[in-house]
């Protein structure tokens, strides 16, 4: 790792740094123990929020990192979040409020995917920042997301390096231009809004459950509750091999099983209730009948003890206690201690009380994993440690008993099963998206204008594609407000008189106008004399060449594949049978003009219906661009019988009578195309 730092190579594991600003110590000496004492008031500081929060694989650590390269010594740390993606996001909120609390710290973090910030919010992203110029531009700095930008032009700001800058050059811009480098407003929104209700989310993401277990595991879980995770692990990840141990269980016997009430996190309920598993008759394990009121309960059970013993089972059986280091012969433990209870860790509980243990007993391990970290030869495995509680901890399983009396009721799942509402909504709460009112669907069925649909393919046709992909239209909140003077007058002269030679052409001036709606920043230049005369001509042949493929088409069958707009008098008299006849055989010389917008809404629709509810290209490329399409509640045609039957002034169709067309807003009937049930 020297001047750019480098991505995580591990699966599901994010890395944060912490860089001291301004680097004023050249001792490695003094900086080491500058940045050692900065560790410990961090990990004391959030002690009480980090403390009792269960990790899916790695808690929250830091150590210190001597300087390599050009990249200065810092504090480091790496955790592996495995499947509870909300692991990785608790991260982010924890550095962001270091970097809040300590504004002389300046955070780094990204995981094996690159910049996941700058993923999160890659909607509001400036067009210049791309995955190969963001190396060492993204930071937390006074609790706020800092991105160095590049120059506009070079040599404009000379403050701002050409090429992405290094470690040290970053440091020295955020020291120096702090409100410079500031992200966005809705780069920043879109960042918070991923970490909002932290801390009080950690509550929210936890699951209580009863479960009949052995009552050296209901030991365990008291002493150690975050070993439930390691459990759940060991059982999702097993493997034959590992279930030869479960044959015969020597560790955790059936016989000794008790109720107790585990706390779980969300994802590891979820891990453990959906799998499907049988146990071994060997074992001793045998489960109630499905109609039971207690199956959940005993099912969980049974799961989670094959956890514990396969988790011992991998530890060989004389393993020496003399790898775990005591925890009370740190140095630093005297002092974390003292900050514990200055930060009222215990809450006022009396020293040597059942309770004041109990947190006596996490601390000590939290400063284990996270402070004075052991190597990795020297850390104890969760089955070493598992077996080294059941031989140091005493407990009476008719204490364990009396309690399962008392237990406080289990939290309900029903958060496992989502609708198909449900979904949607937290999808749209994921994409930053909200109702502003709370329309029913009926409602918003009734009052669907299918303008919407057209209106939106044609801001996405005006957008430039590129070998990167198409550009999606921005709402009218999110679009940047841009102002070119040179492109504004060369439009304003050709909207108050246009020079004879230009072209009048209402499809051109149309074309040419919604390049203005476009993103992108377009370079207007002055044509000379020439090469507007050249143009002119250019223009010429291609009327001429589409007028005589026009003609060409006319005398085919192909216009007969849209809906046209019908060139024919209005007339006050009852139209007769041989009206149809007359017009077609007048189109064969004129083709009549195709209804682009119908056509175009009749296609969308006809593709969305074909997609029968899943996903596809229509559904995607019109919620993408902000619109949503009404449930085809009706995927048969029903065959209407009415006396009284009008047209429609942009259809053939004959359809019953009604107000007003849905599509095209006239006084006549709906076009038989334009509606969504008929």
């Amino acid at each position: 790792m020297e001047e750019t730092m480098k991505l995580a190579t591990m699966e599901d594991t994010v890395e944060y740094r912490l860089f001291l600003i301004p680097d004023e110590s050249r001792d490695s000496d003094k900086h080491k123990e500058v940045l050692q004492k900065y560790i410990e008031r961090i990990m004391t500081r959030f002690a009480p929020m980090l403390v009792p929060y269960i990790w899916q694989n790695q808690p929250f650590n830091l150590k210190y990192k001597p300087g390599k390269g050009s990249v200065p010594a810092h504090m480091f740390g790496v955790t592996k979040f495995g499947d509870n993606i909300e692991d990785e996001w608790f991260i982010v909120y924890v550095i962001k409020q270091i970097t809040k609390e300590f504004p002389e710290l300046v955070a780094r973090i990204e995981d094996n995917d690159g910049e996941f910030l700058l993923i999160e919010a890659a909607d509001f992203l400036p067009k210049w920042l791309d995955p190969d110029n963001s190396t060492n531009r993204v930071f937390f700095h006074h609790g706020e997301l800092c991105i160095i930008p590049t120059p506009r032009k070079p040599g404009a700001e000379s403050w701002l390096p050409t090429t992405p800058p290094t470690i040290p050059q970053a440091l020295n811009i955020i020291a120096a231009h702090p409100e410079k480098i500031l992200a966005s407003e809705s780069i920043r929104a879109a960042v918070s809004r991923r970490i909002r209700g932290y801390p009080e989310k950690i509550q929210v993401s936890l699951h209580r459950a009863h479960c009949f277990l052995p009552a050296g595991i209901v030991a365990v879980l008291k002493q150690r509750p975050r070993l439930v995770s390691a459990a759940v692990q060991a059982f999702y990840l097993r493997d034959p091999i590992d279930l030869r141990a479960c044959r015969v269980f020597k560790t955790f016997l059936p016989e000794t099983r008790i109720m107790t009430s585990v706390t779980f996190t969300k994802c590891l309920y979820a891990q453990l209730v959906q799998q499907r598993f049988v146990p071994d008759r060997r074992s001793g394990y045998r489960l109630p009948p499905p109609s039971d009121p207690q199956y959940r309960a005993h099912e969980l059970g049974m799961k989670l003890a094959h956890g514990f013993e396969i988790l011992c089972s991998k530890c060989s059986p004389h393993f020496s206690d003399c790898k775990k280091s005591l925890v009370t012969a740190s140095p630093l433990w005297a002092s974390f201690l003292a900050s514990l209870k200055k930060n009222d860790y215990f809450k006022g509980l009396i020293e040597g009380s059942v309770q004041y243990r109990e947190r006596l007993e996490m601390a000590e391990n939290y400063f284990q994993l996270s402070v004075n970290r052991p190597e990795s030869s020297l850390a104890m495995s969760p089955g070493e440690e598992i077996l080294t509680l059941l031989q140091t901890i005493p407990f009476d399983i008719e204490d364990l008993k009396k309690e399962a009396a008392n237990l406080p009721p289990e939290d309900d799942d029903q958060w496992l099963d989502l609708s198909p509402d449900q979904l949607d909504q937290l999808l749209q709460e994921a994409a930053g998206k909200k109702e502003s009112e709370s329309i029913s669907k009926e409602e918003k069925e009734q009052n669907y204008d299918l303008t919407q649909v057209s209106e939106s393919m044609k801001a996405f046709i005006s957008k430039v594609s590129t070998h990167k992909g198409a550009e999606l239209p921005r709402e009218p909140s999110e679009a940047p407000i841009t102002f070119d003077a040179d492109s504004f007058l060369n439009y304003f002269d050709k909207i108050l008189g246009p020079k004879p030679h230009e072209s009048d052409s209402d499809d051109l001036d149309e074309e040419e106008f919604e390049c203005l709606d476009s993103d992108d920043d377009l370079d207007f230049e002055t044509h000379e004399p020439g090469e507007e005369a050249s143009l002119k001509g250019t223009l010429d042949n291609l009327k001429s060449y589409m007028a005589q493929m026009d003609q060409e088409l006319a005398h085919t069958c192909i216009g007969k594949s849209f809906t046209t707009r019908k060139q024919v008098e209005p007339v006050s008299q009852t139209t007769d049978n041989n009206s149809d006849q007359e017009d077609s055989d007048t189109g064969e010389s004129v083709m009549a003009p195709v209804d682009v917008d119908l056509n175009l809404v009749s296609n969308i629709l006809e593709s969305y219906s074909s997609q029968a509810g899943l996903a596809g290209p229509a559904s995607n490329l019109l919620q993408s661009m902000g619109v949503q399409l009404p449930d085809n509640t009706d995927h048969r045609p029903t065959r209407i019988s009415t006396k009284e039957e009008t047209r429609c002034s942009r259809s053939t169709a004959s359809v019953p009578q009604r107000d007003h067309c849905s599509f095209c807003h006239t006084s006549q009937n709906p076009c038989r195309d334009a509606l969504w049930e008929l």
